[in-house]
């Protein structure tokens, strides 16, 4: 039995609770949360301990490992501590406010020899986790452009980030993830209407070491809520629609497993078959906290590994700072990897969580 706690209960807290609350061999220990008047209907609903000070908490609940899902500015104080005090964390994105505080955090996973993996929950989106199988087999041959849409309404909830390290780091993990590549340089187009000290529109594009080009249209201006990833490649388009789930592949018609022809290239691309492809729908989060407590259980489950979650924040500080100068901005994001400041203890457990891992092969303990 893996006992568990979560500190911040807001709207992805109290789903982060009730997902626990149903898992088999998990034992929802405490919640943790400044804010009584919020925590204690929940602490009520399912007869847990309510803390106000996560440290008190790990001393007397003792948990094996904790969901963090306070505020962006507080990522760095929380997670920190918590790794200091023996814990195994699951932070939810992004790792943390700064590049500088992601490295400390990484460094101390490694000195405690404690598992630190960020909530990068699209990865297990079941619509993601079959685009990957299918890219990875060649289905689409060679990628030319990954392009997300991710927009909706303000959320007043948050007001400590803005769009691009709130919602389009999302995206710039995927893009990492089902690419394989790294972004050399992007360039950005920003701008605050409603939100009073960031961002809350944003386009973007990126630039891969392998010449895939990726477009970013984020925002929360827009009334209806959309959230949609289109992969084109020499075979067709896939589109995924994260909230229902869905993978549709739009098929070129003209390609015929070779080169293009000279035809094709007057006539341009014609359209094929459309094809929707059948995904099993499971909630994204149930699989997120299966696969990390069914590593944590010994099971040889893949997370998302503190790299990876550094590597998508420093391409999202960039485009911050792109949109911000209106210049492009070099990036070299694959050098995150290479950065010796990780001790062996760090080598060990990023090997175990497989930073560029195939979304196949997540065992999610079902």
């Amino acid at each position: 039995m893996t006992r568990v706690a979560v500190v911040g209960v807001g709207l992805m807290g109290r789903n982060h609770v009730r997902v626990y609350s149903e898992m088999p061999n998990v034992e929802l220990a405490a919640i943790v949360d400044e804010n009584p008047a919020l925590a204690s209907p929940l602490s009520d609903l399912y007869r847990i301990p309510l803390y106000k000070d996560y440290r008190k908490m790990v001393e007397e609940i003792k948990p094996d490992a904790v969901s963090v899902a306070v505020p962006t500015e507080f990522h760095y104080e929380v997670v920190k501590g918590l790794l200091e005090m023996g814990c195994n964390v699951l932070v939810e994105k992004p790792i943390a406010a700064t590049l500088d505080q992601a490295w400390e955090l990484l460094n101390l996973a490694d000195r405690y020899n404690r598992i630190l993996t960020v909530g990068h929950i699209e990865r297990f989106n079941p619509a993601i986790i079959e685009l990957k199988r299918r890219l990875d087999s060649g289905e689409l041959g060679q990628v030319f452009q990954v392009h997300a849409r991710r927009v909706g309404p303000f959320p007043t909830r948050i007001q400590d980030v803005g769009v691009i390290k709130d919602l389009a780091i999302h995206d710039l993990d995927i893009m990492h993830y089902l690419t394989g590549s790294y972004v050399d340089r992007v360039y950005a187009e920003a701008k605050s209407t409603i939100h009073q000290k960031c961002e809350d529109i944003f386009v973007g594009t990126l630039h891969f070491m392998d010449n895939t080009i990726g477009l970013l249209e984020i925002n929360w201006l827009t009334p209806t809520k959309i959230r949609e990833l289109y992969v084109t490649g020499d075979r067709g388009m896939y589109r995924v629609n994260y909230i229902t789930q869905d993978l549709c592949f739009f098929e070129n018609a003209e390609f015929d497993n070779s080169e293009w022809s000279p035809l094709n290239l007057i006539r341009g691309v014609s359209e094929g078959a459309i094809i929707q492809y059948a995904v099993k729908k499971k909630e994204p989060l149930r699989n997120e906290l299966d696969t990390f407590i069914g590593h944590l259980q010994g099971k040889a489950n893949r997370l998302v590994s503190g790299l990876d979650a550094t590597q998508a924040l420093q391409v999202a500080m960039a485009l911050v700072e792109s949109a911000s100068t209106s210049k492009t901005v070099e990036v070299n994001s694959h050098e995150i990897y290479r950065i010796p400041s990780i001790v062996p203890t760090q080598s060990r457990v990023s090997e175990s969580i497989g930073k560029l891992s195939e979304a196949a092969n997540f065992q999610t303990g079902d």
